[in-house]
Formats: C-alpha cells, structure tokens, sequence
C-alpha cells in the first residue's frame, strides 16, 4: 500500500534555475513537465523521501511560501550557504530564501 504524503508546490520564474539552487539544499531533479514546447514547466525535486513540486505556472502558487525542512546535515547547509543555524527553543534551524522569494526554514533531525 502507497504511503500518503504532503507535496508542497513552490512558485518558480525558471524552473531550470530553481533545479540548480534546490541541488545546493541536496535536491535532485526527478521529472519534468510541460503540456507543449514553450509554454510553463512543471516539476519535482527530493531529497530522499522529502519531495517538492517547483512549477512555472502564475495559478499554482505565490511567492514567500514557507516551507520547513527537517534535515540530518543542518551544518552542511549552513555551510553550503554560507549561514549559520540558531539556537531555537525546539532545536538548531536556519532560514534560506530561494531565488524566487521562497522562505524555507530548515532545522536539524531530533532538534
């Protein structure tokens, strides 16, 4: 029996770029979609079982959604974008901004 799971969908201008800056968090492109050459694409980056839909279409999402993120390697990504993760009441986390506005907060496994 399929898992039932939550799919964020994320606004993106290029979603070529996007794919880019999601691999720096450890995000591999998984399939890409478009209904015709030219027009909006559509598509889903993850991270192990973590997946996000990143989609070129205006109806579909706004910018300066947030989403949070659990990960094993909080010190990698602080180090990859160059932050530093803070000390929160309920464990380490730092905050990352996309190249479209998207806030991401991304905290550490077991706090």
């Amino acid at each position: 029996m399929d898992e039932e799971e939550v799919i964020p969908i994320l606004r993106v201008r290029d979603a070529g770029v996007a794919v880019e800056w999601y691999a720096r968090l450890g995000f591999l492109q998984q399939w890409e979609h478009r209904f015709e050459p030219g027009l909006p694409v559509f598509t889903e980056v993850a991270r192990g079982r973590v997946r996000l839909f990143l989609s070129e279409h205006e109806g579909d999402a706004r910018p300066d959604t947030l989403v949070y993120l659990r990960v094993t390697d909080l010190d990698a990504v602080a180090a990859e974008f160059g932050v530093r993760a803070e000390a929160a009441p309920w464990g380490r986390e730092l905050e990352l901004r996309d190249l479209d506005g998207n806030r991401l907060r991304v905290g550490a496994v077991g706090g």
